[in-house]
């Protein structure tokens, strides 16, 4: 009789440590879920910003016209890999991060341009923005190592 409760009792523990794990594993995929949320988040306002620089810059850089033109093709590409692999994704912002930093070389070629209020304002936002992807990519990171 004794052995049967002992293999009662047992078998209570396995359930428990099970259910225990399990709830533990759903939190941890749950968190990283909303630790990739926020870099997705931080992505798409990037991508949502992109526009107003190209259009500031039009008007200065005319003859710029393949930097600008890089620029919104990548953030396009960028924007179609958002359902893709996250490799995929890396890779699209990491272009796109590349053509944003081209374009903003060819402004230091623009003194008018520089000193331009919307663009500085621009230029801002878009720097906060980078901050905020580093931020949420790192707390992305911690979450699966």
């Amino acid at each position: 009789m004794i052995a049967v409760y002992v293999i009662i009792g047992v078998v209570v523990i396995m359930l428990i440590a099970f259910v225990v794990i399990r709830n533990r594993l759903v939190n941890v995929h749950n968190q990283m879920k909303n630790a990739w949320a926020q870099v997705d988040v931080q992505l798409k306002r990037r991508h949502d910003l992109i526009p107003n620089p190209v259009e500031t810059v039009k008007g200065y850089m005319a003859h710029e016209r393949q930097t600008l033109e890089s620029a919104t093709n990548a953030r396009n590409v960028a924007q179609a890999a958002s359902g893709a692999s996250v490799a995929d994704r890396a890779k699209a912002e990491g272009e796109l991060g590349g053509a944003l930093a081209r374009l903003l070389v060819v402004v230091e070629n623009y003194p008018d341009l520089k000193a331009s209020r919307s663009f500085l304002r621009l230029q801002q936002e878009l720097a906060t923005t980078e901050n905020n992807i580093g931020s949420a990519r790192q707390s992305y990171n911690d979450m699966i190592l």
